[in-house]
């Protein structure tokens, strides 16, 4: 597993702490690093599309960036008392992914109050429901470039760093 890819779990589990205990809110994260550690993120709800091309588009972007790794995150809610901040960072090169997990506790008011460590579990990365970004897809020329055009127009908003090793 490539080193930005453990780097990215790390970062990404108190990225979450942080806005979740400091901010009261739990987005739809999505992050990817390229081999110079170009490191991208932005909420995946900004982006306003259906499942089918907000996953086509998240491959656009990790091709064109050609991202070593990439990580996903949500809020899974089991039951109102039983939430979870749910993240997979996916490698490239590996067969493997790293899912991390933990519990979150709201007070009465629904505003969150705890967030458990994240617990890390490799899986196999065929086993992660978008653990294929890396697959080629087929796009449209008009598509290709509704994709550059909404990528550019993104750029200046989201979180763009260097990410250290």
């Amino acid at each position: 597993m490539h080193l930005f890819a453990e780097n990215l779990a790390v970062e990404i589990s108190s990225y979450y702490r942080n806005l979740v205990l400091g901010h009261g809110v739990t987005p739809k994260v999505f992050t990817l690093v390229n081999g110079q550690g170009d490191q991208f993120l932005f909420f995946i709800d900004d982006l306003r599309m259906e499942k089918d091309e907000e996953n086509q588009f998240l491959a656009y972007i990790v091709k064109e960036h050609d991202a070593v790794c990439y990580a996903r995150g949500t809020l899974v809610i089991v039951e109102k008392n039983q939430q979870f901040i749910e993240f997979a960072v996916v490698d490239h090169d590996d067969q493997d992914a790293i899912v991390c997990s933990a519990e979150l506790t709201r007070d009465l008011e629904d505003k969150p109050i705890g967030l458990s460590e994240f617990d890390k579990t490799l899986v196999k990365k065929e086993s992660i429901v978008f653990g294929g970004l890396f697959q080629a897809v087929e796009l449209s020329e008009t598509k290709t470039e509704d994709f550059e055009s909404l990528w550019d127009e993104m750029k200046p908003k989201i979180l763009h760093r260097m990410m250290g090793i």
